[in-house]
């Protein structure tokens, strides 16, 4: 996981390795444990199998220092990391690090990946109330009401997901739209009316020219 954090970070611009560990901390902390310690080592990996490259910042008075930028190999492992179908990648805490970087995605790709994570938490909800249905009667009221919660939770979870999903749809339905509408056309100027003769004076009186 730390990978896709790296790579979607330098998506935005190449950074430090010190800029990286600030910005994992700042941007991502709130709700996905940052290994710092294993920051370096995952940066090297990566560079390694060319997904990021290494430069150097010669405005730096001290010692160079790295700057890591993403390649284009980088850029496919972010899509490919993004879009894993491991199981094991849909762990609560695994999501919202995915869902930090969706604005990365077309909305064909966030929608596929919103409605798999709704199909996991309709198979834990319903292991949730089977577990609350099966529950022996003399399971404690505290047990009960954490079993509840997470009812609750799960499925309140699942109706934003059904927002962010309708949202998708409407905005992928208003691309569509505008890319097969025909421009409007502009309806042809009219012609400008024939001009009557001019009059003339002739003598002091009007007189008109004969078409």
């Amino acid at each position: 996981m730390l990978e896709l954090a790296i790579l979607g970070l330098l998506k935005e611009r190449p950074m430090h390795g010190y800029e990286l560990r600030k910005e994992l901390s700042a941007k991502l902390g709130s709700f996905w444990q940052v290994s710092f310690g294993s920051l370096y080592p995952t940066l090297k990996r990566l560079a390694k199998r060319g997904a990021v490259e290494v430069l150097f910042d010669d405005r730096s008075t001290a010692r160079r220092r790295k700057i890591y930028r993403i390649t284009q190999r980088g850029e496919q492992d972010f899509l490919d990391l993004i879009e894993d179908r491991a199981a094991t990648t849909w762990e609560e805490e695994k999501f919202p690090l995915r869902l930090a970087f969706f604005r990365y995605l077309t909305p064909q790709v966030r929608i596929r990946l919103l409605e798999r994570r709704k199909a996991y938490l309709h198979d834990k909800l319903a292991d949730l109330k089977a577990s609350l249905d099966e529950a022996p009667g003399h399971v404690d009221s505290y047990t009960m009401s954490l079993l509840q919660h997470g009812i609750d939770a799960t499925a309140a979870d699942i109706a934003w997901l059904d927002d962010l999903i309708a949202a998708e749809r409407r905005q992928l339905t208003g691309a569509e739209d505008d890319a097969v509408s025909p421009e409007t056309e502009q309806p042809d100027e009219d012609p400008a009316p024939a001009k009557s003769p001019s009059p003339r004076r002739v003598d002091g009186a009007t007189a008109r020219t004969r078409p």
